[in-house]
């Protein structure tokens, strides 16, 4: 992700410094160590220690949320996962490995969730959340209006580099060598509003729940574990 000014941070706020509960829901409660990629503010991670004894590290591309970070996590490595490559295993390995809202904005999220997945512990597991590109809303304004939206945050968040749908999840998820073990999907009628979660819900049990699901938030374990 490329640095926020204070502005645009402004207006991200609630999307990317919140504790992200559909994500933490995710997270084994017996995960010790836990590394949080794009831990942002480290929100998520604070929310995380509060409910177990856990050692969070985080990795942060932007010095400014980096260092609140730091004042919530156990150590933060400001860099860009991408580019971090030794460093990175000299991390150790984890338990649990956190990718929120964060493989879309990168080059290469095959390569970086398999370099990733070569953190785990035995027993570790992967939670990533991707943004849904098969929301109702593409259609809307690439289908019918021709034009792409660019906005601060959301599936048409201007920094994106990647778009999926679950099946893209699944192919990106698999060849990093990960078994799915839990898929939550996220509603929203309106993907900039999160009070209309309620309302996408409606349509979860119908045929068309794929067009209203925001976001996916998932889980899962290496193969032969």
């Amino acid at each position: 992700m490329i640095p926020a000014d204070s502005a645009l941070r402004d207006r991200r706020a609630w999307h990317y410094e919140n504790p992200r509960p559909e994500v933490l829901a995710l997270v084994p409660p017996s995960a010790r160590r836990v590394l949080d990629v794009g831990c942002s503010s480290g929100a998520l991670g604070e929310a995380l220690k509060a409910r177990q004894d856990a050692e969070v590290l985080g990795i942060e591309l932007d010095p400014q949320y980096a260092a609140r970070a730091r004042e919530r996590l156990d150590r933060v490595i400001v860099g860009d996962v991408e580019q971090l490559g030794a460093q990175l295993e000299e991390l150790g390995r984890f338990d649990c490995v956190i990718a929120a809202d964060v493989l879309e904005h990168l080059r290469d999220p095959w390569s970086a969730l398999s370099s990733l997945a070569g953190l785990l512990t035995p027993d570790g597991s992967v939670v990533i959340s991707l943004p849904n590109v098969r929301h109702w809303e593409m259609f809307w304004w690439v289908g019918l209006r021709g034009y792409w939206p660019v906005r601060d945050e959301g599936i048409f968040d201007s920094s994106h580099l990647r778009w999926f749908t679950v099946k893209n999840a699944r192919t990106l998820i698999e060849q990093a060598g990960l078994a799915i073990e839990t898929v939550s999907p996220c509603y929203r009628l309106r993907p900039s509003d999160w009070r209309s979660a309620r309302q996408g819900r409606w349509f979860a049990h119908t045929p068309l729940a794929p067009f209203f699901v925001f976001q996916y938030v998932i889980r899962s374990v290496a193969i032969g574990r």
